[in-house]
């Protein structure tokens, strides 16, 4: 570990702001590219680029100087993103289940989308994933009865539905 690196380290040990500018400067651009490998909206990434540097300076002192400090900040980051991407998909079946119990448009506006958007993006998906989604997020059909009833496999059945929250996700990243 070098001299600069080891005086940021203890610096930010301390509670020292300007210590934990300099190292938040010194892997920023590296540990953004990070980010934007998980997250492709470059707001998004930076959200989760400040999360992530939070996350750092709060266990710093858990850090033990086994292996470079740099790889340690980029498991943190890559962590949050992570995170990040699970609660969007947690998010995103929320909204799904919403829809399940209530199919008619919500009125409340300070939804992040109304049903019928969401209807809308659903019928942008591939046949197959829009069929499996429609029969188990909205009809509420389990994977056994998907495949009887579409002549698959209930794999195939999960896979569609992978897909489709996939693909829907992406669609829904590009319209909120």
């Amino acid at each position: 570990m070098e001299l600069n690196e080891k005086l940021m380290l203890e610096g930010c040990r301390k509670d020292d702001r300007k210590m934990q500018e300099q190292l938040y400067r010194a892997y920023a651009g590296e540990m953004l590219s990070v980010c934007l490998a998980y997250e492709p909206d470059r707001d998004d990434a930076k959200d989760i680029l400040q999360n992530g540097f939070l996350k750092v300076f709060r266990n710093i002192n858990t850090y033990n100087g086994q292996g470079s400090l740099k790889a340690w900040i980029r498991r943190i980051i890559s962590n949050t993103a992570v995170d990040a991407f699970r609660k969007r998909q947690q998010n995103l079946t929320l909204r799904i289940d919403d829809l399940r119990a209530n199919n008619e448009p919500s009125e409340d506006v300070s939804d992040p989308l109304i049903c019928q958007d969401l209807l809308k993006e659903v019928e942008k998906l591939p046949d197959g994933a829009r069929m499996v989604f429609n029969l188990h997020a909205i009809e509420g059909y389990g994977h056994k009865e998907i495949a009887k009833m579409l002549n698959i496999s209930e794999g195939t059945s999960k896979s569609q539905l992978n897909r489709a929250r996939k693909l829907l996700n992406e669609q829904l990243s590009k319209v909120g």
